[in-house]
């Protein structure tokens, strides 16, 4: 099981993004970057696998590494640790996350500029939506795909507007989610059928090669549920308007009435 081995760093098994400040003949010396004033050593056995003849030819001073927490060193004041047990894809992806969480950091200081928060409220804002969200990356990647999402789970005030504009000009989302719902209702005998041959207007709007998917769902009548996934805000909102449109179209030339209302 994992422990935490120095008071507010990082735990054993855990990876981190380390900093080489100095290198030895036996080792190098890294600094934490998300842990500050903690460092720590990576062996020369734990550099690569197999016999390490130069380990200059392995790492270099301002490199930055990704590696594993292995334990406390003597001194219980700095952690050993391990390079060669992390796979590539593993310092890929873990690189990626922290350049991300960079990133978010950069993004909230323009906007505690923007809104005049405080040190102290930067501070907090800053904790307080990386726990709601995971990581402050998540909070603007989740605003970029949901601009309600912030209300949704009860943030308020006059910085939500502008966080939310700089998520959407600055995070990329691996996809776009919107969620709607049509208030349909046809008064004859083939109303059923109108209805179902609106909703499948709406889904064939849907794009696999676009990677675009819109899918509708009963919750009882009049009421149901439009779900859209497309890869941007751009194809999300063009497709929003389509399917909608299709939708009521389809529920209008019958002589029906249909709305649309995003969620």
């Amino acid at each position: 099981m994992a422990k935490d081995l120095l008071e507010n760093g990082p735990s054993e098994g855990e990876l981190v993004v380390a900093l080489v400040r100095e290198v030895k003949q036996n080792g190098a010396y890294v600094d934490l970057e998300e842990y500050e004033g903690i460092e720590g050593f990576i062996f020369i056995g734990e550099i690569a696998s197999g016999w390490v003849k130069n380990i200059r030819a392995f790492v270099r001073p301002g490199q930055r590494l990704i590696c594993k927490v292995l334990r406390t060193r003597n001194d219980n004041k700095s952690l050993e640790l391990s390079l060669k047990s992390v796979s590539e894809e593993r310092k890929r992806d873990r690189l990626a996350q922290w350049k991300n969480e960079e990133r978010a950091k950069q993004l909230l200081k323009v906007l505690a500029e923007q809104v005049g928060w405080s040190a102290d409220e930067h501070a907090e804002y800053q904790a307080d939506l990386t726990e709601s969200f995971a990581t402050l990356y998540g909070a603007f990647e989740e605003a970029a795909k949901n601009p309600e999402s912030l209300a949704e789970i009860g943030y308020e005030g006059d910085w939500i507007a502008p966080f939310i504009e700089i998520a959407v000009k600055n995070i990329i989302p691996d996809t776009v989610e919107i969620r709607g719902r049509f208030t349909l209702n046809v008064d004859q005998a083939e109303g059923i059928e109108v209805i179902r041959e609106a909703l499948i207007a709406a889904e064939n709007v849907s794009n696999k090669d676009a990677e675009l998917v819109v899918t509708c769902h009963y919750d009882g009548a009049p009421s149901y549920r439009i779900d859209l996934k497309a890869p941007d805000f751009k194809t999300a909102e063009e497709a929003w308007k389509d399917a909608t449109k299709a939708c009521i179209d389809v529920v209008v030339a019958a002589g029906g009435s249909a709305e649309a209302e995003r969620e």
